[in-house]
């Protein structure tokens, strides 16, 4: 019988070891969070201004620096955008003005034929001031041969120029920015004798 009830306060004692354990961590922490809210209690008014003033303003500059990130990220998809939709109307008036300057290209002999090409003139110039407003122009086709700007149509047996010099213009190409709207189309010299090299070079850099 005294066995019995030794067996069972040493059981009860052994069931009752967790929770202290228990208690004593919860008082370990709330010592610890005490200790560390401890220098905030001993702030001075100034002190604890001055924290509160250097929070917000780290706050407000976080806040700040993603607004303009925000921002330049709309703007540059409102341009891309805007540039994508307008890039077809612009290849339409490019079109028309090849049409312009064919036609002032040809002879003209009679008065009303003279007539008729100071009025395509005339078109032709407002045309191009349209598409200056929207900041097309024309890509540079003089000095070397640029496969992101020049299109290769053919190459022709030069001795007097470095090979790979633009030597004639086909067709003019023309850029809005940094955007190619229409490649230049050119004839490009190549070393004599080696014209078959250069023009398999010329088509592979197109």
């Amino acid at each position: 019988m005294g066995k019995s009830k030794t067996s069972r306060k040493k059981q009860d004692a052994a069931e009752d070891q967790p929770v202290d354990d228990l208690r004593s961590e919860e008082k370990a922490q709330d010592e610890a969070q005490e200790a560390a809210q401890e220098p905030e209690k001993h702030r001075t008014p100034l002190e604890q201004a001055q924290a509160e003033r250097d929070e917000y303003l780290a706050n407000f500059q976080r806040a700040k620096a993603d607004y303009q990130n925000l921002r330049r990220r709309i703007l540059e998809d409102i341009d891309a955008a805007v540039l994508r939709e307008t890039t077809g109307l612009m290849h339409e008036m490019l079109t028309v003005l090849d049409y312009l300057d064919m036609a002032l290209a040809s002879p003209c002999e009679s008065e009303d034929s003279k007539n008729l090409q100071v009025g395509v003139q005339m078109t032709r110039g407002q045309l191009w001031q349209a598409l200056e407003r929207q900041g097309v122009k024309p890509i540079p086709t003089e000095g070397t041969f640029n496969p992101s700007l020049h299109q290769a149509m053919a190459t022709v047996e030069r001795g007097d120029v470095e090979a790979g010099t633009i030597v004639e213009v086909v067709r003019g190409g023309f850029q809005k920015g940094d955007h190619v709207l229409r490649h230049a189309q050119v004839k490009v010299a190549a070393a004599p004798n080696g014209s078959t090299e250069s023009a398999q070079q010329a088509d592979e850099e197109a």
